[in-house]
């Protein structure tokens, strides 16, 4: 099976990805990667979804394409110039909420299980603040991160951090993990809806 030939973008991504070109911006979403977000988007009528890390909306644009009429979306980026991007592309989309702010302040600033799925595309959510990032998902939600197989631009050490995320979500006695060695990437929790009935193993979560 070719998932690459499979997969329909959104009709805005050649726009959004040219302009992304242009203000030399390296960090865009693997189409795989957008295309399980169109689908987690979906399963969710009337959902509540947060991306961290914007960028120039590619992510954005994934999601947005998975969403229903009723379903609402809120980007955070602290980089005004290359949200500008998806402002000038999904700016009259009703649906799409976009906010300049410190992913951190952004997190501590909200209700804990208030959205559907929480996409961490940025350190905020990710690397920093996790807790609060988790603490956002409603019981059935998804928490969404990518980006955990070795890439070309890790600063030095960083595999070490990628490592340790990777343990920690393992653990998260909350969530049902699934990890992909696929596209770049993907670790996909789920909020278990009750107490698990079992518990990682105390000798693999220290």
């Amino acid at each position: 099976m070719n998932d690459t030939i499979l997969i329909k973008p959104p009709a805005s991504l050649k726009q959004i990805e040219a302009r992304s070109q242009n203000l030399d911006f390296g960090m865009a979403s693997d189409p795989r990667t957008g295309a399980l977000l169109a689908a987690l988007a979906a399963s969710k009528p009337g959902g509540r979804f947060l991306e961290l890390g914007t960028g120039t909306g590619i992510g954005t644009a994934w999601l947005l394409s998975g969403m229903d009429a009723s379903s609402t979306l809120i980007s955070v980026d602290i980089r005004p110039e290359f949200q500008a991007v998806a402002k000038q592309v999904h700016g009259h989309d009703s649906r799409l909420t976009l906010v300049i702010e410190d992913g951190i302040h952004f997190l501590h600033n909200q209700q804990p299980q208030s959205f559907d799925l929480v996409f961490a595309d940025a350190m905020p959510g990710k690397y920093e603040s996790l807790d609060e990032a988790l603490s956002l998902v409603n019981p059935g939600g998804f928490y969404v991160i990518d980006d955990m197989l070795p890439q070309p631009n890790w600063p030095e050490g960083h595999d070490a951090k990628a490592a340790a995320l990777i343990d920690r979500l393992s653990c998260e006695p909350a969530f049902q993990i699934a990890p992909l060695s696929w596209s770049s990437g993907i670790i996909l929790l789920v909020r278990h809806p009750q107490p698990a009935l079992t518990t990682p193993s105390s000798a693999d979560c220290i």
